[in-house]
């Protein structure tokens, strides 16, 4: 069975007095998320795409050592 959603009132006193968008604007400017989840991700997208030069590189210097022989 799905989650019942609760459909009314809802009141959030950090946006009330504007920490969440204050939270937001400086973290657009120091270019690092202020959370714990959006720092992971932002991590995993910077060594994502090192992950498959580090292979290559990995496979090209066992080819060349083995070469070598």
């Amino acid at each position: 069975m799905g989650r019942r959603r609760k459909y009314g009132f809802s009141f959030s006193w950090k946006r009330a007095i504007g920490l969440s968008s204050a939270k937001a604007k400086l973290s657009r400017q120091l270019g690092v998320p202020l959370t714990r989840a959006g720092r992971q991700r932002k991590v995993g997208k910077m060594l994502g795409c090192c992950i498959p030069i580090g292979l290559l590189l990995f496979t090209l210097s066992a080819v060349v050592a083995l070469g070598s022989r």
